[in-house]
């Protein structure tokens, strides 16, 4: 079961900029603002600007759908012909992010929350 897509990757190459152009657009400040991340909150929705996302094989934007399982829907994107685009990695507070390109080379995020 999935909650849907409720977080929303950009990479970014000028982290201060980016966080300055989005705070105006989306009329917020951050709720999370760090070296490595900055993240708002908007209706429920979460955007967040990665400035080593480019450096990761980011190409773009990726959303994350937030699932119960991250092992089991990504094995269901590999068996659909998808290939890892990385490891399952630990983002902090238990939260566990990984990239599935499928079988037309759509970047899918899937994020689990322990």
């Amino acid at each position: 079961m999935t909650e849907g897509i409720k977080t929303l990757i950009f990479p970014v190459t000028d982290l201060a900029k980016a966080k300055t152009t989005f705070s105006q657009l989306l009329g917020v400040e951050p709720y999370a603002d760090q070296p490595y991340y900055v993240g708002f909150k908007v209706n429920g929705q979460d955007i967040g600007l990665d400035p080593n996302g480019h450096r990761s094989g980011m190409t773009g934007p990726v959303a994350y759908l937030h699932v119960e399982d991250i092992q089991s829907s990504m094995q269901v994107l590999l068996d659909a012909g998808g290939e890892v685009q990385g490891k399952v990695r630990n983002v902090g507070g238990g939260r566990q992010i990984v990239t599935v390109k499928d079988a037309d080379g759509n970047a899918i995020g899937l994020l689990q929350d322990s």
